[in-house]
C-alpha cells in the first residue's frame, strides 16, 4: 500500500493549497553555460526568442537542444507548478507541481519555433502522461510553455500535426503534452546545468517513438481590406 500511495502522490498534480511552501530566495546556480560560456540569465541578443520545453529528465533534453542549430543558450529548471524556488529534492516528490523544463533561447532567423517543436516531439514519447519511460511523476510530464499567444498557437498546430502522424502510422496513443502560457521559471541547481557535458556517461532516458513529426503549413496571411468605394 505504501508503494501505491507513493506512486499516486508522484503522478497526481497538487493544488496551490497542498503544494510545498518553497522559499523566497532563488537557488544559487551557474551564471554561464558550461559548454558555450554564454549567460544563462541574459542579457540575450536583441530579437532572440524563448520557449520552455519539458520532455522527461532535463539532462538529456538539454543536451539535445543546446546542440540544435539556431539555439543560442539553454538552461534547466522547474516550471508549471506552485512551489516558489523549489529544490530538486522537492520537485521529485510530486508535491510542487513543477515539471523539469529546458529554457531554450534561440535565433528565429536561423531556426523556427516549428522546427524546434518538431525536434521536441520526435525526441521523446509525448503520450505517456505523468511519466517518461522509467521516470515516473508529474515532474517528468511532457510540456510546452510559451511566452505569447502566437507561440501557443504554433505549439498546438505542431501537436496536432504529430497526432495526425501517429494516426497515419496506425498508433492509438493520444498526445498528452501540456501546452500553456509560461509561468515563473526557477533555475535548477548548478550541478544540473549542462549535466551531460560535465558527466558524459551520465543517465539519459531520452527516447523517441519512431514517428516523424510533419511541419504544419503556415497560417494564411489575412486578406487586405477592400478599398472604400467613393460615391
Amino acid at each position: 500500500m505504501f508503494l501505491i500511495d507513493m506512486f499516486n502522490r508522484k503522478t497526481t498534480m497538487p493544488t496551490a493549497e497542498t503544494a510545498l511552501p518553497g522559499r523566497d530566495q532563488s537557488l544559487p546556480t551557474a551564471e554561464t553555460h558550461f559548454v558555450s560560456g554564454r549567460p544563462l540569465k541574459g542579457p540575450y541578443p536583441e530579437g532572440f526568442r524563448t520557449i520552455y520545453l519539458g520532455m522527461g529528465c532535463f539532462w538529456g533534453a538539454e543536451r539535445l537542444l543546446w546542440n540544435t542549430t539556431g539555439v543560442y543558450v539553454t538552461a534547466v529548471g522547474y516550471q508549471g507548478g506552485f512551489t516558489p524556488n523549489p529544490t530538486y529534492q522537492e520537485t521529485v516528490t510530486g508535491l510542487t507541481g513543477h515539471a523539469e523544463v529546458v529554457k531554450v533561447v534561440y535565433d528565429p532567423k536561423v531556426v523556427t519555433l516549428e522546427t524546434l517543436l518538431k525536434v521536441f516531439f520526435e525526441a521523446h514519447d509525448p503520450t505517456q502522461g505523468m511519466r517518461q519511460g522509467n521516470d515516473i511523476g508529474t515532474t517528468y510530464r511532457s510540456v510546452i510553455y510559451a511566452e505569447n499567444a502566437d507561440d501557443i498557437d504554433a505549439a498546438l498546430r505542431v501537436r496536432d500535426a504529430f497526432q495526425g502522424a501517429l494516426i497515419t502510422a496506425g498508433r492509438k496513443q493520444t498526445v498528452t503534452t501540456q501546452i500553456a502560457p509560461a509561468g515563473p521559471f526557477y533555475y535548477a541547481e548548478d550541478y544540473h546545468q549542462q549535466y551531460l557535458a560535465k558527466n558524459p556517461n551520465g543517465y539519459c532516458g531520452l527516447r523517441g517513438i519512431g514517428v516523424s513529426c510533419p511541419l504544419p503549413l503556415p497560417l494564411p496571411l489575412p486578406l487586405p481590406l477592400p478599398l472604400p468605394v467613393s460615391g
